[in-house]
């Protein structure tokens, strides 16, 4: 849940490894390293809701329960159903990340009023996740097959994009891999968002994020047309 999730994460990590810890360097200022986790557990949340969304419960609808089939029937096309439910899992995880910063922001991990800059930001995430998770659902030949992505795409982004550790300190490779990812711009935006800090540029990493979205928007409709006109 939402509203407990951020809670288990900040007392199990505060009370554990802030002793083990202590600070840490984050763009050139020193953090307790609850401070620098928590604007994670907002990007990942949205990470996690908007791509389960637009995967197993796409899936779901359209393989198992024909809803895709019957609003086919109607005077929908292909294309606003799918934009419907990227969309959809855009909302959700918006309200997701909206409810996890107001718990946050109780601990006072999140500055306001400027963290309320993280509800339009989840929205932009979760149409970059969901564009994603719809794809997946175009190419993937059944629902147990989504290990793969999972696997392969959305685990190596939850070790490596700067959620329970900076980036700076991974060798110079590394640092290259996550910066393509897009889930590490979202974490350095949550965190912008929230402390008002950021390793990254934040308006290249905004403009990243549109621009993967827009690019598996399309995509993703292309892989959803081939799966669902024949």
């Amino acid at each position: 849940m939402p509203l407990l999730e951020p809670v288990f994460y900040v007392l199990a990590f505060g009370l554990g490894f802030q002793g083990l810890i202590g600070e840490l360097r984050y763009a050139g200022h020193s953090l307790a390293y609850t401070q620098f986790m928590a604007p994670a557990l907002i990007a990942i949340s949205i990470m996690y809701t908007s791509f389960f969304e637009t995967t197993y419960a796409s899936f779901v609808r359209m393989y198992y329960q024909k809803t895709f089939d019957g609003m086919m029937a109607t005077p929908l096309s292909l294309e606003e159903i799918i934009l419907a439910e990227i969309v959809w899992s855009a909302t959700k995880a918006a309200a997701a990340a909206l409810i996890m910063t107001l718990v946050l922001g109780l601990f006072g991990l999140v500055i306001f009023p400027q963290g309320v800059l993280i509800l339009p930001l989840a929205f932009l995430g979760g149409l970059a996740f969901g564009a994603v998770g719809i794809f997946f659902t175009g190419v993937t030949p059944s629902i147990d097959m989504f290990n793969l992505p999972i696997f392969l795409f959305i685990t190596p982004m939850f070790l490596f994009s700067g959620t329970f550790f900076p980036v700076a300190g991974l060798p110079d490779w590394a640092q290259h891999a996550a910066f393509l990812f897009p889930l590490y711009h979202l974490v350095e935006l949550t965190r912008f968002c929230c402390l008002g800090l950021a390793e990254a540029n934040p308006l290249i990493s905004l403009a990243y994020l549109f621009c993967f979205a827009l690019i598996f928007i399309v995509i993703g409709l292309l892989a959803m047309r081939r799966r669902l006109i024949k």
